[in-house]
């Protein structure tokens, strides 16, 4: 394919209205370098593979995107298909190229088939790459449309599972970024792969029913003309039918027929002002009979994608009904482009309000990925965010507040600001007091009750909707740990008194007091917050409860073993000499000067610690163990350059972090590292050290146990 293709031309000319000469050079020269990168590499269609790009640039062009991403369009797959490095597409381009390209292609691991950490991993990657440059999405999102519209060559499964992430993943980007035309014909093309026999069946369905409405549909743009026109109001009306899927998923959710589907067509009316907006309603609600229930001022109130329209149905001719929408030539570019439009007429640093509110929602998206320990709540919070069904409310000054459908006073709380959401206890309701976990509804004027005191609750996140809310509370509640002292303190003390067949609960009140007066405590709470902490030992208090209850005092307690999960982290630590991870047999330790730390059975330490058994007790993980965990690995290996870059990155795809490193002086050809690294539990460690074993130059891998370097091998 050479520099003069038909459709290089055809490209030049549509760039040619709006950039310049130098513009479109850089555009060209980098044609020539995908076209060189590209060179013997085919499309599953036959075509040479240069003609994808180009096809993905005249996407983009439609647009009116930018020479920087138009660059990066024709070099999208030079990195993952021909191996040019990133550092040569800075040094012939520039950093914003080399950055988009290389964006682009981390996003082409996102995959509905990849395991659940890696999936989470690469939104993860999607949302810093918006975040970064929200260009990276929408060259993303053409790329996907061009192989959409070529999908025919591939085999079916591949056509199946592309169109299936197509729906789940892309489509919902593209109506949450605003670009409504790469969003309908997404959706069409999926939904014709994944049900072709329903989606021809509907298709043919709605062909015959606008083939006998032609007259009709006309006579109804006529009129509507004629009605601007005798009014002074400069206008474009434009019908069409609504796309194919949007149909469908409407038929689906209400449970209907394509005869009750009343807005199968819409009108949509263009004007310069958008007051004009308001008078064309009311000049259509005068002709027409307006269908209740229908009007939406998505102007006032715009969606969370910030389009922005006027709504209504009318009854017209033969009782045909039909969609209006209204809006201004601004809009109507700014819902059909989103995050696009007027891109490459943006001054400065503003934004379109798409643009603007898109960056809203990738930064609350970053904000809980800080927060969020479990990788299928970041894919929830991801998937939820796409396809948002919002409510519109109101704080007491008349400020509006966008919320997800069934969201709470507490998600108003915190959406209004976190402080308020931490210390909020009550609310009122158009001015009538309501719990705190009752669904909001659109028009709802919301007054929050706050206290002085923090008052976040870990229930809430039994009924929360809002990301935002939902890593505030979980936050806010790693920090309560008076409470969860308590609440451990508790299990410990029933877990100590249950041979015996005692219940707390069950203990007399006077037997208690006479025990919290001898041992100089206030209260029950705060003998269990003692316990909890490690201030005490739950063995010593159960042996004193026994005393005051007149049992026989050489009864001896048995310890059974107490669950840890992993989520006691303010009230129990784990030991720096010998490093305990899921997995490990453990035992637990109680001093008054480090509270309760948790050893490995075979620490050297514990030699000495057993010796008071009293403040010695078997504990045992749970099955399912929060939280990350470290260990130090030492790694035996040939003396080579380029060693440590492989090891981070093995170690790094592992889903692992590297927190610390040394490496002894070289011994002959070999070389001793001392890593410390962050996983999840023991399984995830022989993982780690499996991959590790298969480099090339590794000779051996081991954990080490304690300060003296005592080592194991984990083969499992």
């Amino acid at each position: 394919m050479v520099a003069n293709d038909k459709s290089l031309q055809k490209l030049n000319r549509n760039l040619s209205s709006y950039l310049g000469k130098s513009q479109l050079e850089q555009i060209n020269k980098a044609y020539l370098y995908a076209a060189n990168a590209h060179s013997g590499q085919f499309r599953s269609s036959g075509d040479p593979y240069v003609t994808h790009p180009v096809a993905v640039a005249e996407i983009l062009a439609k647009f009116k995107m930018d020479e920087d991403c138009l660059t990066a369009a024709m070099l999208h797959d030079v990195i993952e298909d021909s191996g040019i490095p990133k550092s040569f597409l800075k040094k012939e381009f520039n950093s914003n190229v080399a950055e988009l390209v290389d964006g682009v292609s981390k996003l082409d691991k996102i995959s509905l088939n990849s395991k659940q950490e890696e999936q989470a991993e690469n939104f993860q990657k999607m949302v810093l790459a918006m975040s970064q440059d929200i260009r990276v999405i929408v060259l993303k999102l053409a790329d996907r449309l061009h192989n959409m519209r070529t999908l025919s060559f591939l085999s079916d499964e591949r056509q199946r599972r592309i169109s299936l992430e197509t729906l789940e993943i892309y489509a919902p980007i593209a109506h949450r970024l605003g670009m409504h035309q790469i969003y309908r014909e997404l959706e069409d093309i999926a939904f014709q792969v994944i049900n072709p026999f329903r989606s021809k069946v509907l298709k043919n369905a709605i062909d015959k029913k606008t083939k006998g409405r032609k007259k009709i549909l006309s006579k109804i743009e006529s009129s509507i003309k004629e009605k601007m026109f005798e009014n002074k109001i400069p206008c474009q009306v434009q019908g069409r039918r609504k796309h194919l899927y949007g149909i469908f998923k409407k038929m689906k959710k209400q449970s209907k027929s394509l005869e009750d589907v009343l807005d199968v067509y819409a009108f949509k009316i263009t004007i310069d002002d958008t007051m004009d907006c308001y008078k064309v309603l009311g000049i259509l609600h005068n002709s027409f009979k307006p269908i209740e229930g229908r009007f939406k001022d998505y102007i006032a109130i715009p969606k969370s994608n910030s389009y922005q329209s006027l709504h209504t149905g009318i009854m017209t001719f033969d009782g045909l009904p039909v969609e209006i929408q209204i809006r201004t030539h601004d809009m109507d570019e700014l819902a059909e482009f989103g995050v696009a439009a007027h891109w490459f007429y943006k001054t400065g640093k503003s934004d379109n309000p798409a643009q603007s509110r898109a960056r809203r929602w990738v930064n609350t998206l970053v904000e809980v990925q800080k927060n969020i320990e479990d990788p299928q709540d970041f894919i929830d919070v991801v998937k939820t965010g796409l396809v948002p069904n919002e409510i519109y409310v109101f704080t007491p000054n008349g400020d509006i507040v966008e919320l997800p459908k069934d969201s709470t006073p507490i998600d108003f709380a915190f959406a209004v600001h976190s402080d308020i959401g931490l210390h909020c206890k009550g609310c009122r309701i158009n001015k009538n007091l309501a719990p705190l976990s009752v669904p909001l509804e659109s028009g709802q004027t919301i007054n929050i009750i706050t206290d002085k005191y923090p008052q976040a609750n870990p229930t809430w996140l039994e009924f929360v909707r809002t990301s935002r809310a939902r890593s505030a509370i979980r936050n806010s509640t790693k920090n309560l740990k008076a409470s969860k002292a308590r609440k451990f303190g508790k299990n410990l003390l029933e877990q100590s008194l249950r041979p015996h067949h005692i219940k707390l609960r069950n203990v007399p009140k006077a037997r208690m007091s006479k025990l919290l007066s001898a041992i100089n405590v206030k209260s029950v709470r705060e003998l269990l917050e003692q316990i909890g902490s490690g201030q005490r030992s739950s063995l010593v208090v159960a042996h004193q409860i026994i005393q005051f209850l007149d049992y026989d005092q050489k009864d001896l307690i048995e310890f059974s073993n107490i669950q840890i999960s992993g989520s006691e982290g303010l009230v129990l630590s784990y030991a720096a000499c010998c490093k305990p991870i899921p997995g490990d047999n453990i035992i637990a330790h109680f001093s008054n000067q480090k509270g309760i730390v948790i050893h490995t059975e075979r620490c050297k330490n514990m030699t000495a610690l057993r010796k008071d058994p009293a403040h010695c007790a078997p504990v045992q993980w749970e099955n399912e163990v929060k939280g990350d965990f470290s260990v130090e690995i030492k790694i035996i290996s040939d003396d080579r350059p380029g060693l440590l870059a492989e090891i981070s990155a093995s170690i790094s795809e592992a889903n692992s972090n590297i927190v610390n490193f040394r490496m002894d002086p070289p011994a002959g050809s070999s070389i001793q590292m001392f890593v410390v690294i962050e996983l999840k539990d023991r399984q995830h460690l022989a993982k780690i050290m499996r991959r590790l074993r298969r480099l090339k130059h590794v000779i051996s891998v081991l954990r080490i146990h304690n300060q003296d370097q005592k080592i194991e091998s984990i083969s499992r």
